[in-house]
This record gives structure tokens, sequence and C-alpha cells, in this order.
């Protein structure tokens, strides 16, 4: 039998899909496994590389993969797809998983420790939270203003006059409809605490953690920016440079680009949205705060190019720039005022 150099896992709940070729791409064997059977399966095997696609329990299973002496890729499923032939099975799916993973310009998705899990289930239940919150409000002043009762938008309004609302006797609001607002109030409150409770999480995580302080340090990047990146890179050595980070997480103009001729467009959007959310929003409260919080050539360049481009595109420069820095800090493992 020829050695068995990949192994392609296209990963389920129940039954897996293993598919295994040797140095040269041919296929060795072909696999139907129960989730029991993977590791009994794999630990018999000399190590080789194994690839698998990300998904829900990739990381699980690349932990436990690895801990076998094997070298696990996790690949993105829009790399995976061109290499499917056919139709869509689970065997096509092994196969071109183990096919993608041989490629030598082939992207992968860097692993996560557990750790790093516990910190983006906090981040993740506060963001779920905060929408439900957000929904109540707008569902109660909606609500309020079928009774002719308008509360300006914001939180901190709504916080402040909808008990003083419930409360009014002289609005045209029954016993019935006092009981459901004082009811949706109750959750508003449970809502807040359970908010503040996870806040406290990533305080908490900050303040025992020396890169999350590190970052912090960055005008731009507050406890949830810091946090919330370090929860999701691992290895910053995987990142080439500063910008390639950037890209990865969708802070550099998309290029349409042909015949020697260069056209950049909009951001690209790539990579986590909500990584890229916070440093945009950490990028508009910097240039909010330009006169106090930035000095010297940085405030020059903010304060020129916010009045060529407008504050828009500004923070979402600097959120460019942010990106950058924070990528020379996880590498170099120096403080801000060094690599500015």
């Amino acid at each position: 039998m020829k050695k068995l150099s990949t192994i392609g896992i296209d990963l389920a709940k129940n039954i897996f899909q293993l598919h295994g070729a040797d140095d040269k791409g041919n296929t060795l064997f072909r696999k139907r496994l129960a989730r029991r059977k993977v590791i009994p399966f794999l630990v018999n095997l000399e190590p080789c590389l194994i690839g698998i696609e990300a998904c829900g329990g990739s990381n699980y299973w690349a932990r436990e993969i690895k801990k076998l002496g094997h070298d696990v890729k996790i690949i993105a499923p829009q790399f995976v797809k061109p290499y499917v032939k056919n139709d869509k099975t689970d065997e096509n799916d092994a196969e071109a998983i183990c096919e993608a993973v041989t490629r030598p310009n082939m992207r992968f998705v860097p692993h996560k420790k557990v750790e790093q899990q516990d910190m983006q289930n906090i981040h993740r239940i506060r963001e779920r939270l905060i929408k439900t919150r957000t929904a109540l409000i707008n569902e109660a002043r909606g609500l309020l203003y079928e009774y002719g009762i308008i509360i300006p938008t914001g939180r901190y309004n709504f916080k402040k006059e909808f008990p003083l609302i419930i409360a009014d006797p002289d609005n045209e609001l029954t016993m019935m409809s006092r009981e459901i607002f004082q009811n949706l109030l109750s959750e508003y409150i449970a809502l807040e605490e359970r908010v503040i409770f996870y806040e406290q999480k990533i305080k908490f995580i900050h303040k025992n953690h020396p890169e999350a302080k590190r970052l912090t340090s960055i005008p731009g990047v507050g406890l949830l920016g810091a946090t919330a990146i370090l929860a999701s890179v691992n290895d910053p050595h995987v990142f080439k440079n500063g910008r390639e980070f950037a890209a990865w997480l969708g802070l550099v103009p998309r290029q349409h680009s042909s015949g020697g001729k260069q056209k950049n467009l909009g951001i690209s959007k790539r990579g986590d949205i909500y990584l890229r959310k916070l440093l945009i929003h950490g990028a508009r409260a910097s240039l909010r705060w330009i006169d106090r919080a930035e000095e010297g050539k940085r405030k020059t360049w903010l304060i020129n190019l916010s009045e060529r481009k407008g504050k828009n595109l500004a923070a979402v420069a600097l959120a460019n720039k942010n990106a950058r820095v924070i990528w020379a800090l996880l590498v170099k493992q120096e403080n801000y005022a060094n690599v500015a």
C-alpha cells in the first residue's frame, strides 16, 4: 500500500466521511465513520496532513486530532467549493478538502484555544442580548406611540422616561396596558443586568490579560475590541504583515482591475463582521475626541483626511491603521508608544 500523505475529513454531527490520498494525490481509501470511531481510526495512522472545513466543532476536532500527532489545517468553505467535482455529496466534499489542503497557496483558518472560545462566547452572548434589548426598546416605543405617547430615541431616554410613563395616572394607558408595559420594563431590567454581567466578565479578562492591556493603549481600541481580537487571533505570525491582517478583517479596498488598469472600490468587508464593527466604532470615537486623544503626526493626518474625505472614510482609514498597529503590537510584543 502506498504511503498515506493527506486525509480530508467532512465533519458532521454523527457520520464523518474520510478521504485518504498519497503524496501524488492518488486515492487510497474512502471511509464513512461514526463519530465515536474517528479518533480510534486516526490514532493508528502515521502522522500526516489532515484537512477539515471550518464549521461548528472544527476547532474542537482540530485540537483533538492534533493531540494524535497529525498536522491539522482548517479551510474556509468558500476555498473548498472550487475543488468539489460533480454533485455535492459527503464523498465529494471529503475529496475536495483533501485536495484543497495540499495547495501551496491555500489560506487556512487559525485554530482557536479553549480560552479563546470562552472569550468569544462572552462577546457573542453579549451582542445577542444587546440586539434583544434594542428590539424591546423599539417595540415599547412603537406600542406607546399608539397611545399618543412619545419617547425620544436612545436607551438612556427610554430608561429614564418609561417608568415615569407607566406610573403617570394622567395619560391614556389602561390598567391592562400598564400591566403589559410593566412586564416589558421588568424584561428590560433583566436584560440590563445580564448585559452588565457579561461586561464585567470582559473587564475581568482585560484586567488579567497583559496583551489586552497593551492593545487598549491604542487610541480607538477599547475593552471590547481588544478582548474580541484576542479571542479571534491565536497566532499573529500567520499574517505576513499588518496589511494582510487588515485585509483579513475586510478593511482594505476591493479591487476590480484588468488590462493593467487599477480600480479600487469600497472596503471588501470580508472576515469577521463583529471585529470590523468594533474597530470602526472605536475609530469614530477617536475622531470625535481628536483634539484631546490624539497628538503629533497622527492628529494632523486625521484632521486633514477628515476635511478632504469626510469623517466616515476617515474612520475606516483609522480602523485600518489601528489594525496594522494591533498586528505589530502582537508580533513584536511592544507597547504602543514604541510602535506608533
